[in-house]
């Protein structure tokens, strides 16, 4: 209390879409005719990605049946709880049930749900750096404290398992794992998954497993469920249909127990969370219902087409910031829409920072890339590489020819 009113601390935390939004406020409204942005992980921005027609018949037909204009039950639909239990289960060496899933309003919200489920009094949170800013956000409202371990760049951004160890304390209760990555576009191998659940095995804390990226692998690892290791450490699995089935729009995700021995998965856990999903608005009952259709449906030819345009577009970016001397990529991105690289600015002539970099590239060529800042890197940028071939091309051009003009 101030003054007798209620003061409420607003989390200064720098969250993506709002520095995005920024940048592009930045550029002049004659010039925003070329605009080319990579810095929104939203492929459908670009024609090359579409979602397959198997997803958007099943939303029709949901939609023009009437049957599903009402409330959903707060934790899904037990149909799409059912399917999203047997689609995940197919890739695990164990069985879900329908009681482990919860339906979420897209991978964000799940976030809000493991971060608000895992609050405590003086709990501590360990993230990876660069991450995902959204954490810090929720974390911030509930009081949460984050504690960021270092990715290594030189050795495909794997976990810097040495300062988890350092990091963690009595009052850890989890550690993020994104994977496939964002923002480094890396891959997890099943060894270095296994060494992270071991490690936080011996610290008894559980893994929160972001996988919104889940199946985008097109390098040499495959793509390996973080819930392959549930019966060692309990398991939050995060995840949504948002950029496997390229409808980010759609906000159709999932918070989901993997965790056979049931350790986090108690009654007052499952208890909890029931109470919690009575508060929260979930999807759309239309959507939700065109989940079991779209999960068993989709045909393989659909995710491989995704994955031939991710990898050349990826092969594609990675070849142009070669030609960029004040970027370095220190690893080929093996998955996901993104890739981080290092900023090197003393080859710059009046470039102080990242953000100044992309404010001015925004500003002089209508190009927009995500400063590393944000995500938890300075003097780093992140580049999604989602985008029509042509338009990578073109925007990384660009970036060449201000680099150009910005160097000593």
């Amino acid at each position: 209390m101030e003054d007798g009113k209620m003061k409420m601390e607003i989390p200064t935390n720098v969250t993506i879409k709002g520095i995005l939004g920024i940048l592009m406020a930045s550029i002049d409204e004659d010039k925003k005719e070329r605009l080319i942005s990579l810095g929104m992980g939203d492929p459908t921005a670009f024609s090359c990605f579409t979602t397959t027609d198997i997803a958007q018949n099943a939303v029709v037909q949901t939609l023009e049946s009437h049957k599903f204009n009402g409330y959903s039950p707060t934790v899904g639909l037990p149909q799409t709880r059912k399917a999203i239990s047997e689609y995940l289960s197919t890739s695990l060496p164990y069985k879900l049930s329908s009681d482990d899933v919860y339906v979420t309003a897209g991978c964000t919200q799940a976030i809000e749900v493991a971060i608000s489920i895992l609050a405590r009094p003086n709990a501590n949170i360990l993230v990876p750096k660069p991450g995902f800013p959204i954490y810090e956000l929720c974390a911030a409202f509930r009081n949460v404290e984050i504690r960021h371990f270092d990715l290594i760049p030189d050795k495909g951004w794997e976990v810097d398992l040495d300062s988890v160890d350092r990091l963690i304390d009595h009052n850890t209760v989890a550690m993020v794992i994104i994977n496939p990555g964002n923002p480094c576009g890396n891959v997890y191998s099943y060894q270095h998954l296994k060494k992270i659940a071991e490690t936080a095995k011996r610290h008894e804390i559980l893994i929160v497993a972001d996988e919104v990226y889940g199946h985008l692998a097109f390098g040499e690892n495959p793509f390996v469920p973080m819930g392959v290791f549930g019966s060692m450490v309990p398991v939050i699995t995060l995840g949504s249909l948002s950029k496997r089935w390229i409808v980010p729009g759609w906000r159709l995700g999932w918070f989901v127990t993997t965790d056979p021995k049931g350790i986090f998965k108690n009654s007052k856990n499952v208890e909890r969370l029931k109470k919690y999903f009575d508060i929260c608005g979930g999807p759309a009952t239309f959507i939700e219902a065109a989940v079991p259709h779209i999960l068993e449906n989709t045909e393989e030819v659909f995710f491989t087409r995704t994955l031939g345009i991710l990898k050349q577009s990826s092969d594609l970016c990675f070849k142009k910031i070669k030609e960029i001397p004040c970027l370095t990529c220190p690893t080929k991105p093996q998955g996901a829409m993104s890739v981080m690289v290092k900023l090197n600015v003393s080859l710059l002539k009046d470039i102080s920072d990242d953000v100044d970099f992309c404010f001015k590239l925004a500003k002089e060529e209508s190009v927009i890339l995500l400063p590393g800042l944000t995500v938890g890197l300075k003097n780093w940028v992140r580049i999604t590489f989602a985008a029509e071939p042509s338009s990578l091309e073109e925007a990384l051009n660009r970036v060449k020819s201000f680099y150009q003009r910005h160097s000593h």
